[in-house]
């Protein structure tokens, strides 16, 4: 679903300047090493359905051919000045390899990196993780990111193994072998129609378990992602209209924004630089004037691509469908997969689609319309292209418009933005 953040924020890419013979700034390519095998079956998982896609093959492992190439032409294809290459390992559930695959994109790592340093993040379940895991992960400096969606009674809700057995304690552990190994970690809990009434529960949770860097990632899927755009005005409380077209795990919209207003709240009042969330920290860039922090907030798209296990790359890891194939990497050139006139026009269509209701809204700069996967709203004046959450990022940005402001004042005097906790 993401990756996990950088101490200092998201490891989300900044847009791409598609002019040049190769990318101006770094591009980051989502990798998936298993394809979409894991030991889970998560109710609201997006990506299991991907196993239909690759039916035909044997083995969902990545090759040692395709890794070899993989990890040399990623190193190579990075601006020469780019002091550091972070690689992001995902799945599926990536600890189904075992960490002998690992070992082997290390070494590669090592034998590539041409006197550059190599990052690697790593995001799981965590439910596999053991002590060999916990050193493995420290002695080589990964970032690990952990799924996990709150308490025992929230997590177990959705998150279910094959036989929908629960998971929450074997991700306890999983969580306990990261602290005991001293592993750098953070967690990623994806806000559902549960979870999300619940917003400082699972706040209290994921600091109590040891989280100093969250990422809420709303779940948005349609019952029918062919049907038409859906009609809907965006500012509305009564969200029933809406309900009979996504799943009954994805969030609601109002729900989502005072999950986020109500955690900002509790956030600003006590834990501003001693607890990272991405959503807060890429909104305080936003109204620092930074670019943005994280794909779905960026005026355009294309600079963060999915690789599948056989070296198949696509546009984005919520595009992984044949018509965004962009090639693969054992006979194709990542740099031009990224500059090409398919991936240029993915990434511009973000802005080119948006509907003049966006344009005109004094968020505008915070939001760029979100992720074009969840714009399939019509607006009041019945432009199609419209954000499913665009009433709960609203919620959110009024909410938390006070707060950003003091902070960006923080920092264009030379302060920092945990001072607000004073005042």
């Amino acid at each position: 679903m993401s990756v996990p953040m950088t101490q200092s924020g998201f490891a989300g890419t900044a847009n791409l300047n598609m002019s040049h013979a190769q990318p101006a700034v770094p591009f980051h390519v989502m990798t998936k090493p298993v394809g979409p095998l894991c030991n889970l079956d998560c109710r609201y998982c997006f990506y299991l359905e991907k196993l239909d896609l690759y039916s035909s093959r044997r083995s969902h492992r990545m090759p040692d051919d395709v890794l070899e190439r993989y990890v040399r032409h990623f190193i190579e294809s990075q601006p020469a000045r780019l002091p550091e290459i972070e690689f992001c390992w995902q799945g599926g559930e990536p600890t189904l390899l075992g960490v002998e695959f690992f070992e082997k994109a290390v070494a590669l790592q090592k034998q590539y990196a041409g006197g550059r340093r190599v990052a690697n993040a790593f995001q799981t379940n965590g439910t596999l993780l053991d002590d060999r895991w916990g050193a493995f992960l420290h002695d080589n400096g990964f970032l690990v990111g952990i799924s996990i969606d709150g308490p025992r009674h929230m997590h177990d809700v959705h998150r279910t193994d094959k036989g929908g057995g629960a998971s929450f304690d074997r991700v306890l552990q999983g969580i306990e072998i990261l602290k005991k190994h001293n592993v750098r970690f953070n967690t990623l809990t994806v806000v559902n129609r549960h979870n999300a009434r619940h917003p400082l529960t699972v706040y209290s949770f994921l600091k109590k378990v040891g989280s100093g860097y969250i990422q809420f990632i709303p779940v948005v899927e349609r019952e029918d992602p062919d049907s038409e755009t859906l009609a809907g005005p965006p500012d509305l409380e009564d969200e029933s209209g809406l309900d009979r077209h996504v799943t009954p795990w994805t969030v609601r919209p109002a729900d989502y924004g005072d999950f986020l207003a109500t955690i900002f709240r509790e956030w600003v009042k006590k834990d501003v630089g001693r607890v990272f969330v991405q959503m807060f920290d890429v909104t305080l860039g936003a109204w620092a004037g930074a670019p943005a922090g994280l794909c779905a907030f960026a005026p355009k798209c294309g600079g963060a691509l999915a690789m599948e296990s056989n070296g198949d790359v696509f546009s984005c890891d919520h595009y992984v469908y044949p018509e965004y194939l962009l090639g693969n990497i054992m006979n194709g050139d990542l740099r031009e997969m990224v500059i090409s006139d398919q991936q240029t026009k993915f990434g511009n269509d973000k802005t080119d689609t948006l509907p003049e209701y966006c344009r005109k809204c004094r968020y505008l700069f915070a939001c760029n319309g979100g992720c074009p996967k969840h714009r399939f709203l019509t607006t009041p004046d019945g432009e199609p292209g419209l954000n499913y959450l665009c009433a709960g990022f609203k919620k959110f940005f009024r909410a938390s418009e006070s707060g950003m402001k003091k902070m960006t004042a923080l920092l264009q005097a030379e302060r920092a933005p945990a001072e607000i906790m004073r005042k």
